[in-house]
C-alpha cells in the first residue's frame, strides 16, 4: 500500500513539474501563467531528479515527458551560461565602470551589513531600491565617499536613489505610470562619452492588476529608452525574471542586452527561501558597452542579494 502511495505521489509530482514547466509555452499574456516562467533552473533540478527515479522504476512514459522537460529547461537555461558572440574586443583606452545594485528591504535595519559590502567592494556608483525615510537617515554615510547623489525616499516599498564617486552631468527622476513609482534618470561622462543611466523597480505582479501595472511600467521604460542614446544602463529591480515575456519584449524593443549574458542565471530572490531564488534584479546595457563581470553579492540583511557589474566604454 505504501509503494502504491509513493508511486502515485512521484507520479503526481512529475505530472505537475512538466506541466508547470510548459505552461509558459503557451504564449498567452496572463498573471497566473507568468508566474510559472521564473522557476526554469528549480524545473531542471526536479526533472533530472525525477527521471532518474522513474527510469529507476522502469516507468518509461514519465521518464520520457521528465527529458521533454529537462531538454526544453535546459535550452532555456543554458545559454545564460554561453559567452555572446556578437561580443566585441575592448578597446585599449577602455574605461572601466563598476555598479551595486541593492534592493536593501525597506524594513531592513542592517545598515551596516550595507556599509561593510560597499566598503569591500568600491563600486563607483550605488542603485538602491526600496529607499525610504529610515534609509535615507541609515546611508547617510555613504556621502563620505559617494559624494554626488540623488534621492526619492517613499514610505513602502518603492523609494530609489543613487550615491557616486563620478559627478552627475545631470540626474532626476519622474514618477513611472501607472502606480508613480520613482525612475530615476541620470547622466555622467565616462571616458570622452555620455553614460544614461536609468534605475526603476516596477511593482510585484501578483494579480491582475498588479500584473498589468508592473507590464505599464515596464512599457513605458521601452519608450523612454528609445529616445536614449548610444550609451545606455538600465538597472533595477524589475519583478520579472530572465525568461518573463515582457522583460523579454523590453530587451527586443530596445536593443538592450542583460549583463548576464555568459555569466549565468545569478538568482537574487528570495534570500530566505534558496530553492526557489529566481533572478529578478537586472542591469541592461547597449551594444556599445562591454561587460566585464556580473556577480551577486553577500546577504546584507535584505530579501534581495546585491548585483555588482563591471563594465567597459
Amino acid at each position: 500500500m505504501r509503494q502504491v502511495i509513493l508511486k502515485g505521489l512521484l507520479q503526481a509530482a512529475a505530472l505537475l513539474t512538466v506541466a508547470f514547466s510548459f505552461v509558459p509555452a503557451i504564449g498567452i499574456a496572463h498573471h497566473a501563467v507568468d508566474l510559472f516562467s521564473h522557476f526554469r533552473q528549480q524545473y531542471l533540478v526536479i526533472c533530472v531528479l525525477l527521471l532518474v527515479v522513474f527510469l529507476f522504476m522502469r516507468s518509461y512514459r514519465y521518464a520520457l515527458a521528465l527529458l521533454c522537460s529537462a531538454i526544453y529547461s535546459l535550452w532555456l537555461v543554458v545559454p545564460w551560461y554561453l559567452s555572446d558572440p556578437d561580443d566585441q574586443p575592448l578597446p585599449d583606452n577602455a574605461q572601466t565602470l563598476t555598479l551595486l545594485l541593492a534592493n536593501v528591504h525597506s524594513s531592513n535595519t542592517h545598515y551596516d551589513r550595507l556599509h561593510a559590502f560597499i566598503d569591500s567592494e568600491k563600486p563607483d556608483i550605488i542603485f538602491l531600491q526600496e529607499f525610504n525615510p529610515d534609509w535615507l537617515k541609515g546611508s547617510s554615510y555613504l556621502l563620505q565617499d559617494y559624494p554626488y547623489s540623488y534621492s526619492e525616499p517613499r514610505s513602502g516599498n518603492f523609494g530609489i536613489a543613487a550615491f557616486s564617486k563620478i559627478p552627475f552631468d545631470s540626474i532626476s527622476h519622474i514618477d513611472s505610470p501607472p502606480l508613480g513609482y520613482p525612475t530615476i534618470i541620470a547622466s555622467i561622462t565616462i571616458a570622452g562619452h555620455p553614460l544614461e543611466l536609468f534605475s526603476s523597480h516596477p511593482t510585484i505582479p501578483l494579480g491582475a492588476y498588479l500584473y498589468s501595472s508592473r507590464n505599464a511600467q515596464l512599457e513605458s521604460l521601452t519608450e523612454l529608452l528609445k529616445m536614449a542614446g548610444d550609451h545606455v544602463v538600465l538597472i533595477g529591480d524589475f519583478n520579472a525574471s530572465l525568461w518573463d515575456r515582457q522583460l523579454l519584449q523590453l530587451e527586443g524593443e530596445t536593443g538592450l542586452r542583460n549583463v548576464r549574458r555568459g555569466f549565468g542565471v545569478l538568482p537574487t530572490w528570495p534570500t530566505f527561501f534558496p530553492f526557489a531564488m529566481i533572478p529578478i534584479d537586472h542591469a541592461m546595457v547597449s551594444p556599445t558597452i562591454g561587460v566585464l563581470d556580473v556577480r551577486k553579492g553577500e546577504n546584507i540583511g535584505s530579501d534581495h542579494l546585491p548585483l555588482i557589474v563591471t563594465l567597459s566604454l
